[in-house]
């Protein structure tokens, strides 16, 4: 039975990859995303760079993430988006949490009202995938009962420290901080979230060459799951972090539907 996907994004600047891979494999799987922005109604808008690179195509994306973007352009959907503050947690199968790191990301990365959403969705036990800076807003979501962030007792990775540098420092002179979203680095915040970081924190394999891939085969990228959370570390890790959530989200036996009968 097809499930509802929640699928959040600021007004522009989220990465182009780690929104539209995931949503075009779930819709091949035959599951249904709802996007959502902060008032709702306006189609958003990637960061351009991350669809067609800094200088010469660096930092840019494989082709097959080009198409899915464009695909991405042409659903209803996303033209479409409901309001952070109208969603109803109960509804949905399933989160995911796209990263992305230009300016417009911090109205996403910082948003109570979107962390208390987020929050309620944790709570409910169903499967939850961040990747990247997504995984902040996991990691700023507070349990109401423990005050702590929800990713706390979790394994987890992230944008590593030393990509976010690497990518900071090759692209300062022309862009100035425009890859240094926050002066913490990604990882700190993380790791400073969880109960135990240095059992908790997967940095993945050092990946040498920065040029993104992204390029479809589900056996390339780095993910950690742990329960019913996956998290990847970056565009190059978009296709597996999908296919695992998808996978996921399938293994659970009831649906949002059945659940709310089930209560009643």
């Amino acid at each position: 039975m097809p499930k509802r996907i929640l699928l959040p994004l600021p007004d522009r600047d989220f990465d182009a990859t780690e929104t539209s891979v995931p949503w075009k494999l779930i819709n091949a799987a035959g599951h249904q995303v709802v996007f959502a922005t902060e008032r709702g109604g306006k189609r958003p808008a990637c960061d351009p760079r991350t669809l067609n690179g800094v200088v010469l195509g660096l930092f840019g994306p494989h082709e097959n993430a080009k198409q899915a973007y464009r695909e991405l352009e042409r659903a209803p959907e996303f033209d479409k988006p409901i309001a952070w503050d109208a969603i109803d947690v109960q509804a949905y199968d399933g989160l995911v949490l796209p990263g992305g790191h230009a300016p417009g990301m911090r109205q996403y990365l910082g948003s109570d009202t979107l962390q208390k959403k987020v929050a309620e969705f944790w709570q409910l036990g169903r499967p939850v995938a961040a990747i990247c800076h997504g995984v902040l807003v996991l990691a700023r979501a507070r349990d109401p009962k423990t005050g702590k962030s929800v990713l706390a007792a979790s394994r987890t990775t992230c944008l590593p420290k030393y990509m976010e540098r690497a990518a900071y420092l090759s692209t300062a002179p022309i862009l100035g901080r425009h890859y240094r979203t926050y002066p913490e680095y990604v990882e700190d915040e993380v790791k400073a979230a969880l109960d135990d970081p240095e059992r908790q924190f997967e940095r993945g394999p050092r990946v040498l060459n920065m040029k993104r891939v992204a390029a479809g085969d589900p056996e390339d990228g780095f993910v950690v799951e742990d329960g019913r959370y996956v998290s990847g570390r970056w565009p190059s890790d978009a296709h597996r972090f999908a296919k695992r959530f998808i996978a996921l989200v399938e293994a659970t036996t009831a649906t949002t539907a059945e659940k709310s009968s089930h209560a009643r």
